[in-house]
């Protein structure tokens, strides 16, 4: 069984202690971000209620998320595309 790491954050002022198999530091960095986001929102004037504000940055974390994935898929099926095309220029020996 792999030991916990616990961490304790803040997040827009309200502390939590999170339990996590990663590293604290990437606890305490994701942790950094939402709060990050949050503030935004809440700068921007979006939403004052602290739970809609918190739902409209997972609403942008989200979509930050699902960009980068489609830009790594994309980068994956380029890899993939060189990879053959390099193949093609070997010769047969080292395919």
């Amino acid at each position: 069984m792999t030991k916990k790491n616990s961490v304790k954050v803040t997040i827009v002022g309200e502390d939590f202690t999170l339990r996590s198999d990663d590293p604290s530091e990437h606890t305490m960095s994701a942790a950094a971000h939402v709060d990050k986001t949050i503030r935004s929102v809440q700068n921007a004037g979006a939403a004052a209620d602290p739970r809609k504000a918190a739902i409209l940055a997972a609403l942008q974390i989200t979509d930050e998320l699902m960009k980068e994935r489609e830009l790594r898929d994309r980068f994956a099926e380029e890899l993939k595309a060189l990879s053959a095309e390099v193949k093609r220029m070997l010769p047969p020996a080292k395919r």
